[in-house]
This record gives structure tokens, sequence and C-alpha cells, in this order.
């Protein structure tokens, strides 16, 4: 066999892209040629960001199809987002692949799919292609899923997703406890995107009965009972760790790499570091009580407040914030995270609690401080305080508001406590155990990489 040719497709959101992206570069430096498929929206911000220069050279070919969107109004709508991607998508995939083995010598040999592009292992199967599904966030998600008919079976839920009545469970003993109230297509808001997020999601778990391999961006020693119930998911993370250190590929933002000069002018162990990854959004509010809190922690920040991240950003700051913290904070736009978190300056972690975001803390040592804001992030907080211990919960008040004075003593209990930064010390060596040769991750990439040689 020639050069295994590998379709990634990625579910086509910032926090789906990255991993996917770390992916298809190690499946480079494997000797794997990769043809990466992006929405045309995608494409066009991952160019506008620089984000490709890799070092993979030729080996990934980054092509765009269209998801029928035409404005950014409709970007802005997940029932008709997620309408695109589950109707139009497809057809523009199918097409691709067609065109590809037509004009390319090495022809694709394998799709590997995102787990929630199931539809992509659907169209493989049909053509007779190799197929492998990725789940880029915990297999404690996947675990939920594959449940799905055991929680209607027992009542939990009914047979759209909704939840019977709001409670804690276990899916098995060893596993931390879930809020039905935050399943990933119950936490949405909405009764219409719940229902379209749960027939999606029994769609791609009826697909991935389609695939040949089921991998995970985790490692055993991070969720083992959930590996346990359900043996079938091989887990090849985390990905982020031993891919060039400040890697950029994926984003859909430029870095200020600013940053890094400006932390090592820090003390050690004494930054805040606050970013909520690509989706969340703060009302007015929130925006203000989490401003004043950093200010009133006295402690120097890097803070991440990412375009859309709340209404008027440039207008956005408590009056006279910026001036009075200009000497201890450093606000940008999007920011190289892996490399600031690995930067000994960082204490902690203000996290909206996205598995990437989870990994990279963990990968570097780096306790978090939780804000969950949708879909698995609750669930991640769970592992994190509960499971793992390398974190706090922040608690809101009456109002539904984190206030000033909770981030204050938040910080405080956790840099003021070494247990949580020993815990999150401890698991950076077992992260670095499973991805070294002979470690588990590592043994399970290795027998993935040759069979798609095969």
């Amino acid at each position: 066999m020639g050069i295994p040719h590998v379709l990634v497709i990625p579910y086509p959101t910032q926090g789906h892209v990255i991993p996917m992206m770390k992916l298809s570069q190690c499946l480079v430096k494997q000797g794997c040629k990769i043809t990466f498929v992006n929405t045309e929206y995608n494409h066009r911000q991952l160019m506008n960001a620089s984000a490709m220069k890799d070092g993979t050279g030729n080996q990934i070919c980054f092509v765009s199809v269209s998801d029928g969107l035409e404005s950014l109004e409709d970007r802005k709508q997940p029932e008709k987002v997620m309408d695109a991607i589950m109707q139009v998508m497809p057809e523009k995939v199918e097409e691709l692949i067609d065109q590809v083995n037509e004009y390319n010598k090495d022809k694709i040999s394998c799709v590997l799919a995102d787990y929630n592009a199931g539809w992509a292992l659907e169209i493989a199967e049909k053509k007779g292609i190799k197929r492998a599904a990725f789940r880029p966030n915990a297999a404690t998600l996947m675990v939920l899923v594959f449940n799905i008919q055991k929680l209607i079976d027992d009542g939990i839920i009914d047979e759209d997703g909704t939840p019977t009545k709001r409670q804690m469970i276990k899916l098995s003993p060893n596993m931390p406890a879930m809020n039905t109230a935050d399943f990933m297509w119950t936490c949405t808001g909405s009764i219409n995107l719940q229902k379209i997020i749960f027939k999606n999601t029994m769609r791609n778990t009826k697909a991935t009965k389609l695939t040949n391999w089921l991998l995970c961006n985790s490692a055993y020693d991070l969720e083992p009972a959930a590996f346990t119930m359900a043996p079938e998911i091989l887990p090849i993370g985390p990905l982020f760790v031993g891919n060039p250190p400040g890697d950029s590929a994926g984003n859909f933002w430029p870095e200020d790499l600013t940053c890094l000069k400006w932390l090592d002018q820090q003390q050690p162990q004494s930054v805040i570091y606050v970013a909520f990854g690509s989706s969340t959004f703060l009302d007015q509010t929130q925006f203000h009580e989490l401003a004043f809190g950093l200010e009133l922690c006295n402690k120097p920040f890097i803070w991440v407040v990412r375009p859309g991240i709340t209404y008027a950003v440039d207008d956005a700051y408590p009056k006279g914030f910026r001036h009075r913290v200009s000497g201890r904070g450093k606000i940008v736009d999007w920011a190289p995270q892996l490399k600031i978190l690995d930067h000994p300056s960082v204490a902690c972690f203000i996290s909206h609690c996205g598995w990437n975001s989870t990994m990279e803390a963990l990968s570097c040592g780096i306790p978090l401080l939780c804000w969950p804001y949708i879909v698995d992030q609750f669930h991640n907080e769970s592992y994190i305080c509960d499971t793992w211990k390398v974190g706090l919960r922040l608690n809101k008040d009456e109002r539904v508001i984190i206030t000033p004075e909770e981030i204050k003593n938040k910080v405080e209990k956790l840099v003021g406590n070494g247990k949580y930064k020993a815990s999150a010390l401890a698991f950076k060596e077992m992260i670095m155990r499973s991805i070294k040769d002979g470690g588990s991750s590592y043994n399970n990439f290795n027998t993935f990489t040759e069979w798609l040689k095969s």
C-alpha cells in the first residue's frame, strides 16, 4: 500500500477543529497524507489567523466546502447551524471525496470524522472506505450517549431527551455524578434546540457502529470508570502534549504573543490566567463583576476577551477599570494558551472548563477555577473538582451572578492551599506517562497508525 491518505472532517467549531488539527499533525509525523475539510467560513478564519504555519509542509491539504449559510446572523442561530451541518455538508463532502479520488494518485484510504459528524462515516461506509471516529472531549460523554436507551427505560429522560425531573445520577458507581439538567442536550435553554441536538446525537451514536476505530482525546488514568464501561473507546491523548510548543494551528483568531514577554516580567506562580474558549457569552453585568473581581484580587492577570464574548467589547469595561489595572493586567483578544499555561509565572486558570482547556491545564500542572457555560463543561467541572481535585467551583449568588468577592475568595483558596497545585502536578506526570513511548495512549495511537498503513 502507498502513503495512507486520510480525509479529516472536524465538527465545524473552534473547540473541535483544534484537536482534529493536532491529531492530523501527529498522523503526518507517522507518514500519512491529510486532506483537512473545513467549511468555507472557517477556512477563511483559519487562513486570516495565519494558523496554518505548522511545519507539516504539503502533507496537509486544506480544503473547504459550503455549509449553505448565507449570513453572519444565520451563524449566530444554533438551530440553523446544526441543520446546515446535517443537511448541506454531507452532499458537499461526498462530492469532494469523488473529486479527490478522481484527480489524486493517492486515493482517500480512510475517513477520520468527528463523532458529531456521523454522516461522514455513513458516506465512507457507502463508498467502501475505511472509517475512524474521533471524540475530541471526554469519554464520559460517549458513555452517556451509549446509555441513552437505558436512561429512557429507567424513566430518567423521555423519548426526546427531556429529563422527567431534575436529579443527580451516576452511570456507574465510580463515575462523577451528573445533573440531568446538565446533559449536553438539555443545557441549551431551548426546547427546540434540545430536540435537534438529541436527534443528532442518536444518529451519530448509530453511525459509530459503522466505524473501525473509536478514538478519544483522553487517557485511561483520567477516566478509568468510563473506559471500563465502554472498552471500545480508545484514548490517544491528550494530543496537545508533545506538539510543537505554542503551535497555533487550528485557531480562528490571531494569537497575541506579547503575553509571553509580559509573563517573563512577572514573579513565579503569581499570574491569574482567564479565558473562556470560543463560545462563552457573558452579559454586561457578569462581565463587569468579573472585571471587578480581577481588580479585587490585586494580582497580575492575563484576561482573554474574545471578540463577541459580550456586548460592545470596546465599551464593555467598567469606567476607569483598564486604567486602574494597567500596571498588572494584560487584556488580549486571543492568546497562545498552551504556552501561557506552561509558563512558570502562571498560578491558576479561571476557565469555562472546555475539554481542550482542561487537558492543557492538566498537562501543565495548573489548578483551575471552574466557570462552565454549556454542553460538556459541567461534567468536566465535576471531574476537576470532585474526582481529580485539581480545582474549585465558582458559585453564583441569588442573582445567578459570580460576584467579585467569590472570585477573590476562591483565587485565594486555590493558590493558598498547595494541595491543588500538588494534585495538578501529579496529573501532569500521569499524562506524560500515557503519551510517552510505551504509555497507553502512545500505544493506542501507534496501533491505529499501523492499521492506517495496512
